[in-house]
């Protein structure tokens, strides 16, 4: 019962413990031996795959990785990046002195004013001509489901308000249609071997997906 779950190396976990993290990522809710009891809200699900090993790791479920917002590739950190690393690593470890930065009552607050940025019609098209299309890629054997759609439309209202407009532009769905729908594409073996993925598909899609700018509101 936190706010912030992080599961490190989620591909560890048994099928039945997967299983069980569906109730509490789609109704922010536990049950256990028939009683069902709330999860705190914010509530918020952070895992960790890891690509290289596969003994004793399962594949996770394609309604575990449609309940995911958005997948990162983190790889290697810059030179640079990791000589901050070595340096904040050469005592003791910098999470001994991490503080609170939010107050965690506001979040929903804050959410609630996400939501109220602006999704022309022009762009909500956008969205769905996007997802739609990978429903009949002839490289997919499952496309995006409409819980894609709506991640990328609340991820863009979310990237719209970090940079500070109360309105989502085409860059907006552009920039995340990659992190949000990738992971929830099932490649057909066949395309697999030929060396594509769901990446580069993605990437196709918003290349060659038109965008009708006729209304957009800027």
């Amino acid at each position: 019962f936190v706010n912030i779950l992080l599961a490190d190396e989620i591909n560890r976990a048994t099928p039945r413990t997967q299983s069980a993290l569906l109730e509490a990522m789609q109704e922010q809710q536990v049950t256990v031996d028939g009683v069902t009891r709330a999860l705190p809200r914010p509530f918020l699900v952070v895992a960790t795959q890891n690509p290289i090993e596969f003994e004793g790791t399962f594949i996770l479920p394609e309604a575990q990785l449609d309940r995911f917002l958005m997948r990162l590739s983190v790889g290697y950190p810059t030179t640079s990046d990791e000589k901050v690393i070595l340096a904040n690593l050469q005592r003791e470890h910098p999470i001994n002195h991490l503080q609170q930065v939010v107050d965690g009552s506001l979040l929903p607050g804050l959410q609630r004013q996400v939501w109220e940025v602006h999704v022309d019609d022009s762009i909500k098209d956008y969205i769905l001509r996007l997802v739609t299309a990978t429903r009949g890629h002839p490289e997919l054997a499952l496309g995006g489901s409409p819980r894609a759609s709506l991640a990328l439309f609340k991820a863009a209202q979310g990237l719209a308000a970090l940079r500070g407009r109360d309105h989502v532009l085409p860059d907006d769905v552009k920039a995340l249609a990659l992190p949000t729908l990738a992971h929830r594409l099932i490649m057909r073996p066949e395309a697999a071997l030929r060396g594509r993925s769901s990446a580069l598909i993605v990437q196709d899609l918003v290349k060659n997906t038109a965008l009708d700018l006729g209304s957009v509101a800027v």
